[in-house]
């Protein structure tokens, strides 16, 4: 897929992976818009980018495709800004992982103007910033490109080999469904590693000082920047509700496993049912 001008909007880890995946592989050039001066310069001078601005017009004007890499507060009103300053015919997406609200409020403003089609790459790592993106970081990753009702089947294909062309492994869903599925796959583990953490804490703060690889591996989605997951949680708060109750409704049922004679075996059939969906747990090819 070539592109002669990729246009990315906030570049931390996501944003600066795709630079870095877009140079690395030939695909076109790289414009990063941010809102600091010093984050431009170091896009510059890391070789994040060809073009570097804290000026929206300079980044997006001539950009293919244009993709929303900011807190996911952010991008309606960037969205506004930008509209205007598209190119016809270009392509925009977004990185966010809640899309119900997201796809409502920008699909409207880019209408006659742009063509979006929301997608949402699950790769990732608790660390953050542009010093953490890799140009590998999609390679395998599963992307699940989000389109409405109005969106246009040539511009769906177009986002999805995008995508595509970073390494991803396709997946289509609608944003609702696509809300529900990642706040069990990813904002409940979040909350459930957070919570944890934080009970440890609360119940014997000195246990924190014994914990080996397995409380690490299990608790290490909870270094995750506090202030993007606290937005992120927010935006899918309906669907990450659900979720907690249905977690809360299962532990209830363990707590009364545990209640009982020593014998039941209804605890040896939970674990082995969950050890076995674990080990079938669906890879990405």
């Amino acid at each position: 897929m070539s592109l002669p001008r990729v246009a990315i909007v906030g570049p931390g880890l996501l944003g600066g992976s795709i630079a870095l995946a877009v140079r690395a592989r030939g695909l076109g050039s790289v414009a990063i818009w941010a809102r600091r001066a010093d984050a431009t310069a170091a896009a510059l001078r890391d070789g994040f980018a060809d073009v570097a601005s804290t000026d929206l017009r300079e980044v997006v004007s001539e950009a293919d495709v244009v993709v929303f890499c900011t807190p996911i507060g952010a991008m309606p009103a960037l969205a506004r800004e930008i509209a205007p300053l598209v190119k016809p015919g270009a392509l925009i997406t977004d990185v966010g992982s809640a899309k119900g609200g997201l796809v409502a409020e920008l699909a409207p403003i880019f209408r006659g103007r742009g063509r979006f089609v929301g997608s949402h790459p699950m790769a990732g790592s608790e660390q953050t910033g542009m010093r953490a993106a890799r140009a590998d970081l999609f390679e395998g990753a599963v992307c699940i490109v989000t389109p409405e009702a109005a969106s246009q089947p040539e511009a769906v294909a177009a986002i999805g080999g995008f995508w595509a062309s970073l390494g991803c492994q396709l997946r289509h869903l609608g944003p609702v469904e696509h809300d529900e599925v990642v706040a069990l796959i990813s904002h409940l583990p979040h909350l459930l590693a957070a919570t944890l953490v934080n009970t440890v804490a609360a119940s014997h703060s000195a246990a924190l000082d014994f914990s080996g690889p397995g409380f690490r591996d299990t608790t290490r989605v909870a270094a995750g920047a506090p202030d993007m997951w606290a937005g992120i949680l927010t935006a899918n708060r309906d669907a990450v509700r659900k979720s907690v109750d249905a977690m809360i409704e299962s532990l209830r049922e363990i707590a009364n496993i545990l209640a009982r004679d020593a014998g039941d075996p209804a605890l040896l059939e939970f674990l082995k049912l969950a050890k076995h969906r674990r080990d079938t747990l669906r890879q990405p090819t």
